[in-house]
């Protein structure tokens, strides 16, 4: 029974010490140990075995079970000691609780009784500080009240004087007293409720109506506006009056200034009516004589009188440019068919000159803010055609280099004035429109008058390809008119102007470049081999002469030149008009002209030094490749290449040493050209023996080193090529040497001749293949096996009815990569 009951408490023991994986993580975390008695999964089987591993370790379980027992007994005695400490721990926490709320309320007793001290002291002070507060009070309204009689003293001091003065006309002490008066005033805008108070306020308003209806009738005697004759100079009574006019209401100042100017230009209204002879614009100078003479017997004579901060010289001078201006259009529209392109440009010219001698003189703060607005001049700009015509040499190299090595004019300053009288001129502008359409139209025909009897440029191979100077005659003569017309308007007839270039850009790309290109024999549109080969052995090449291939070369680089200055002169374009306007400029279609142009001349050249060299090509696909019995030095057809290249290369390299980038298109277009056409004429070398193909190895491979010499060759300054035109060649020509190496190969066995072509080729064209078998003289019979061993050699096609013609695309022919090369070449032309 004891043992059952022992079992009993042990199962209950552990259901009850069964704790929690977090609780005995925390327990483990803050009492480490490495006893296995304190192990959450503590297996007493486990531990057993561990105690006694063997039969032979049982003779020490007495020892084992003595240690036990002690630390058991240890174990209690801690219990005991924790269990018994606890006891007191109640009855402990109860006192001190206790303690801690008899010390919160003897701490509220005593912030009670520092509250109410504190409360009567405040009473105290407000008791002691209430007979200063109402001394303040009474110092201070004290102190107001007297500022506020003498204030009152002054006022009704200062309005008797000042009617007594107005009575009398003395002005100079009016002036000061009426500003004191009205200072004064304004300290009584709260007591205006008070009778007096607003009685005064309206004698002072009634002092400053006489004032200015006193100081009008004044000025009214004194420059009547008809009737009689002013008087000589003025007086000091009217120089006081308008200390006065600042000061009362704006109006009187403005109807002051107002009849003045009106009174001074009475007299220009006369004498330059619509009707008089001095009025037109051939006599335009006199007005602006008039105007400067009126500015200076006005400093002399009223200069002191109005305050310097009026500006009336300024105010004179706007208002006579406004009358002008109207004036102006008035008799333009009535006597519109007698204006004359001369005429306009002598009015606008010194129009705009007087413009800036009142920029000089005068600031322009006297312009309303929508003139400002209307008249803004134009901004300055780094613009070159800007700079004063140099001589026409340095013109032409200046617009040459793009002007960048030009010192820069300082940036002139902004003219308020500008168009404040030479707008009138703008609707009228028309006239000058088509007076430069008309002159350019003169200039162009000149132009190819001038190259029918010049004839085409000599030939020039020490300086390059020379420029044609009648497109710098073009351009200088675009700069004189866009500086013009800039002058005139930078609005609607700045794009007229814009149109007008436009049309005489395109006229001179073809009638002076496009137009005077060499013509070839053929009868039909382009430059064919058919016309520049004669069949008949040893005939020669209807080729280009020296002076053709120079004016090509020249034609090219006016072009390029024109191409590149058109670009600017559409950026300076942009710079002179209205922002607005900008997006209306566009010379994009005049460049694509000039680049079509220059596209035209490297074909022209590729295709003349093409068609050289055809001849040789074709003797080469005529000879006996079979017959060959050694190989010796290069062939007669290779030498006869060479020499074609000898002699052009060097010419157009010279003639266009100015314009690089051309240079190496035409050697790239060439290489295009050129190496397609061999490898085709290659193909027709049938049937060659092993000989004959070394030959012709040593022959492509004498050709690939001329090629990849081209760009440099018979130059005493040696040049690496352009990596794009070697790849180029290195890809053709090694192309036509894995042709001939095909060739040379045994045919036999089968497998290996068409791995090797699989390999050397990684051509999957079944037509290449059939070439190189015709090359090699094959039979229909055993061409017709090899072939049916290709195919199966090949890899497996695309799924699709279009699957055998991809094949050819896994390995394009060079023929095939011209033609795309030729495609990307126009297309990005279009784009730019």
């Amino acid at each position: 029974m004891m043992e059952e009951e022992e079992l009993e408490f042990v199962e209950e023991l552990e259901a009850v010490l069964q704790l929690t994986p977090d609780v005995q993580l925390a327990i483990e975390q803050v009492f480490p140990s490495q006893d296995p008695l304190d192990r959450a999964d503590f297996n007493a089987v486990e531990y057993i075995n561990t105690l006694f591993p063997t039969e032979q370790s049982l003779a020490n379980i007495d020892e084992v079970v003595n240690k036990i027992r002690l630390k058991i007994r240890r174990l209690d005695d801690n219990i005991r000691t924790v269990v018994r400490g606890q006891t007191n721990v109640g009855q402990d926490g109860r006192q001190a609780l206790e303690e801690a709320q008899k010390a919160i309320q003897q701490l509220f007793g005593k912030i009670k009784d520092i509250k109410d001290k504190a409360e009567k002291s405040e009473q105290m002070v407000k008791e002691i500080t209430r007979d200063i507060k109402q001394l303040d009070h009474a110092k201070r309204h004290l102190t107001t009240s007297i500022t506020t009689l003498n204030h009152l003293h002054m006022l009704a001091g200062g309005v008797d004087s000042l009617e007594a003065m107005t009575r009398r006309r003395q002005y100079g002490e009016v002036a000061n007293l009426l500003q004191g008066v009205m200072n004064v005033l304004e300290h009584f805008h709260k007591y205006m409720g008070i009778p007096q108070i607003r009685q005064l306020s309206e004698r002072v308003k009634a002092a400053q109506t006489e004032l200015g209806q006193q100081i009008l009738a004044d000025f009214e005697e004194a420059f009547p506006s008809q009737g009689t004759k002013r008087p000589g100079g003025p007086s000091n009574v009217l120089r006081d009056a308008c200390l006065i006019a600042n000061i009362l209401d704006p109006r009187i100042k403005q109807e002051i200034i107002k009849k003045f100017i009106k009174q001074h230009l009475s007299e220009y209204l006369v004498l330059f009516q619509e009707n008089q002879d001095v009025a037109w614009l051939d006599k335009i100078d006199r007005r602006y004589a008039w105007i400067k003479r009126q500015l200076v017997d006005y400093e002399e004579k009223y200069g002191r009188m109005f305050p310097r901060e009026w500006y009336m010289a300024e105010r004179i001078a706007v208002e006579f440019c406004h009358i002008t201006r109207t004036e102006l259009a008035k008799i333009m529209r009535t006597r519109a068919k007698e204006i004359e392109v001369k005429l306009l440009l002598f009015a606008i010219q010194r129009t705009t000159n007087f413009e800036g001698f009142l920029a000089k003189r005068f600031s322009g703060c006297t312009l309303t803010d929508g003139t400002l607005k209307k008249l803004e001049s134009p901004p300055a700009s780094t613009n070159p055609f800007l700079e004063d015509e140099p001589a026409p040499e340095m013109e032409e190299l200046a617009m040459e280099k793009g002007d960048v090595e030009q010192p820069k004019k300082p940036k002139a300053p902004d003219n308020p004035f500008h168009g404040i009288v030479s707008k009138c001129f703008e609707p009228h502008l028309y006239v000058y429109i088509e007076s430069q359409d008309k002159n350019l139209g003169e200039l162009i025909d000149r132009f190819v008058a001038d190259f029918k009897a010049q004839g085409p440029p000599k030939p020039n191979t020490d300086e390059g390809g020379a420029v044609l100077p009648s497109c710098a005659d073009l351009f200088v003569y675009y700069k004189k008119c866009m500086v013009q017309c800039s002058q005139l308007s930078t609005g609607e007839p700045m794009i007229a102007l814009t149109t007008i270039f436009q049309k005489y850009l395109r006229e001179y790309a073809w009638k002076i470049l496009s137009g005077n290109l060499p013509k070839t024999t053929s009868s039909g549109g382009g430059l064919t081999i058919s016309s520049l080969l004669k069949e008949k052995e040893g005939s020669e090449v209807a080729k280009f002469t020296l002076e053709e291939l120079c004016l090509i070369c020249s034609i090219l680089s006016t072009a390029e030149y024109c191409l590149a200055t058109t670009q600017q002169l559409e950026e300076k374009l942009k710079e002179k008009v209205d922002v607005s306007l900008t997006e209306r400029i566009n010379l994009t279609g005049e460049m694509d002209t000039f680049s079509t142009v220059i596209s035209s001349s490297i074909q022209l050249l590729v295709q003349d030094l093409d068609a050289a060299c055809d001849p040789a090509l074709t003797a080469m696909s005529k000879m006996q490749w079979q017959n060959v019995e050694h190989v010796g030095d290069q062939s007669p057809y290779v030498t006869s290449v060479i020499l074609h290249i000898k002699q052009n290369v060097p010419i157009i390299r010279d003639n266009l040493a100015s314009t690089r980038k051309y240079f190496t298109q035409f050697c790239i277009k060439f290489a295009n050209s050129f190496i397609p056409k061999f490898i085709t004429h290659l193909f027709k070398c049938k049937p060659i023996s092993m000989v004959g193909a070394e030959q012709l190895l040593l022959d492509t491979h004498s050709l690939k080193m001329v090629l990849l010499d081209l760009p440099s060759i018979g130059s005493q300054v040696v040049r690496k090529a352009p990596a794009s035109y070697t790849k180029i060649v290195v890809k053709g020509m090694t192309r036509a040497e894995m042709i001939l190496k095909v060739v040379m190969a045994p045919h036999e066995p089968l497998v290996v001749f068409v791995d090797n072509y699989i390999k050397l080729l990684t051509d999957c064209n079944t037509e290449t293949f059939q070439k190189i078998l015709d090359m090699k003289g094959l039979k229909r019979s055993e061409q017709s096996s090899m072939l049916e061993l290709f195919r199966q050699r090949l890899p497996a096609p695309p799924s699709g009815p279009e699957g055998s013609g991809s094949l050819s695309l896994l390995a394009p022919t060079p023929e095939q990569e011209s033609s795309r090369i030729r495609k990307l070449e126009k297309l990005i032309k279009k784009r730019l």
